[in-house]
């Protein structure tokens, strides 16, 4: 009991700092950039927010799934973090580099943003798809994995030869799933701008804030049960405004700002509701 209102205050002091330190670089990129670029910044943080809200409570169902103490939780996440942050990186300054090059490739993003949504419209039992993942799979065919866990330990030894941990599974599921959800993340955050600098700093911060406040998020995720289909039709939403770029239509970054505030404070109010 003591051991989570640690972790609880851990994460809010955490969650703090990124929020005050994206806040910081917001005003940082205002002053030297302009309001728009400043403006396009906030859109995209708010966004990987809102869509990565949906993550932790997928990293939630992993944990509960595989019975991993939330002692063990912490240090999964702490390298997962490291791995987000490798992986975005390549998937936003690769994906940018393809979209000014190929700018119809954005029209095929809002396809796959609204296709996203649908499916997060109709997925119920998450579970399975997670012991069947293809990552698991592999590596359980080119490393044995031992049946518990060891501390906090990744890869062990056992008569000589290197035996992986269930927590390095965990970890490469968690990595797996952020590469899925950064499939529909960054192309979202490209409805705002395809300003690299900008795409990243607002992706990194988001998720540094969102994933400290993991822990506070364990003991609300029956609290908010409409928050997936708040993210649902976030992802719509940015999927309908790449489509609708295809028609010369765009929609200012304001006032899509304006939007997904609304539709989160909405799930958020309708989860209380129903509760």
């Amino acid at each position: 009991m003591r051991r989570g209102i640690l972790y609880t205050k851990s994460a809010l002091r955490n969650f703090l700092f990124w929020s005050s330190l994206a806040i910081i670089v917001n005003i940082i990129i205002y002053y030297l950039y302009g309001a728009g670029d400043a403006l396009e910044f906030l859109g995209g943080y708010v966004i990987e927010l809102s869509l990565s809200v949906d993550n932790l409570f997928l990293f939630l169902v992993i944990f509960s799934s595989f019975g991993i103490p939330i002692t063990y939780q912490h240090r999964v996440l702490t390298y997962g973090i490291f791995g987000a942050m490798i992986l975005r990186f390549v998937f936003i300054f690769l994906g940018i580099a393809v979209v000014n090059r190929f700018h119809w490739l954005l029209y095929i993003f809002g396809v796959i943003l609204v296709i996203s949504s649908i499916k997060l419209f109709t997925k119920h039992n998450e579970t399975e798809e997670f012991k069947g993942n293809f990552f698991m799979r592999f590596v359980q065919r080119i490393i044995p994995v031992t049946n518990k866990i060891y501390g906090q330990k990744f890869f062990v030894r056992i008569n000589g030869h290197l035996w992986a941990t269930p927590l390095m599974l965990i970890l490469i599921l968690i990595e797996s799933s952020d590469i899925i959800f950064a499939i529909d993340s960054i192309p979202a955050i490209f409805s705002i701008t395809t300003n690299p600098l900008i795409v990243y700093s607002s992706n990194i911060l988001a998720v540094l804030g969102l994933r400290s406040l993991y822990f506070l998020l364990v003991k609300l995720d029956s609290m908010f049960k409409c928050i997936r289909y708040g993210v649902g039709f976030v992802l719509m939403f940015t999927g309908i405004k790449l489509i609708i770029l295809y028609f010369n239509i765009t929609i200012p970054t304001l006032i899509s700002l304006l939007i997904i505030f609304i539709i989160l404070l909405f799930s958020i109010l309708f989860s209380l509701i129903i509760d």
